[in-house]
């Protein structure tokens, strides 16, 4: 299996960290959902720098591969990743929590490009996006499309119905990317309703699954070259991963999901980030 190269995980960590405090520098605007997008970002910085095929000068270029963000209150690090890829000017994020702002508290297609559904009522993406890869199939198009979950989006029944509904067609050119952070905005998911063993469900709506580190670049970028796992089958990626990733007091803590962060904690905030990101890269010299 193609590994990545140091100098590559290097480069995407940086980037990853550069996402994580502009969303900080976002957050002097307003409050947002903070511990999703930091535990999502390293799985969407591999995604958008290694995997997807996408033009951000063309947005809506026919042959790209779609990305739907389906918890899309974790759209900060989308919105970073997007900017970073080139597809609007970073001074569009400074925007956050302002009046008509373009970067809004969830993402809208209309508004920016590289958004591709406008999500923010939970449990809409895999539905959408299944259709999107069916039409792929009947179009003969040889696009991928990916979606992102939250655990505790998995509550929602809609999410079923889609998985049956991609098991039963066989969508091979559909990936389900499960952020299993294990929290969400009133606690431990496997407290307020247990969705466990979701590999198993999965499983049982015909999907191949793989569960990995979604911290770990060579695991994430092995994972996701390796899709479709099996021809006529849909695949689901369990990307356990840490909620508020390198925010080291808030790291687990499901207070953060959702944060209204005082003006005089950023500056803190972003030195901790910083620390971080100093630590992972001394790692893996």
């Amino acid at each position: 299996m193609k590994k990545l190269k140091k100098d590559e995980v290097e480069l995407l960590l940086k980037k990853a960290y550069k996402c994580r405090q502009n969303i900080l520098r976002m957050m002097k605007n307003a409050e947002g959902h903070i511990g999703g997008a930091f535990s999502s970002l390293d799985i969407i910085t591999v995604l958008y720098n290694k995997i997807l095929k996408h033009n951000p000068s063309e947005p809506k270029w026919p042959d790209r591969d779609r990305f739907i963000l389906s918890a899309g209150h974790k759209c900060l690090a989308l919105y970073t990743v997007l900017a970073d890829q080139g597809y609007f000017d970073e001074s569009i994020l400074w925007t956050y929590g302002q009046f008509k702002t373009r970067v809004a508290m969830h993402p809208e297609e209309k508004l920016l490009p590289g958004v591709e559904f406008p999500t923010g009522s939970l449990g809409h993406g895999l539905p959408v996006g299944h259709g999107i890869a069916l039409c792929a199939k009947l179009d003969k198009k040889n696009y991928k499309v990916f979606v992102m979950l939250g655990d505790g989006e998995c509550q929602e029944g809609s999410i079923w119905e889609a998985a049956m509904s991609a098991g039963h067609y066989g969508t091979d050119n559909l990936i389900v990317i499960l952020d299993r952070n294990g929290l969400q905005v009133n606690g431990p998911t496997e407290k307020i309703m247990n969705i466990s063993p979701v590999e198993d469900k999965f499983k049982a709506f015909g999907w191949e699954v793989r569960t990995i580190d979604g911290h770990d670049y060579n695991q994430i970028y092995e994972t996701l070259i390796s899709t479709p796992f099996k021809k006529g089958k849909p695949s689901c990626i369990i990307a356990k991963t840490t909620k508020c990733k390198g925010l080291t007091f808030a790291e687990g803590e499901f207070q953060y999901h959702h944060w209204h962060c005082e003006p005089d904690k950023i500056d803190e905030s972003l030195e901790i980030v910083k620390e971080s990101l100093k630590k992972e890269l001394e790692r893996i010299k």
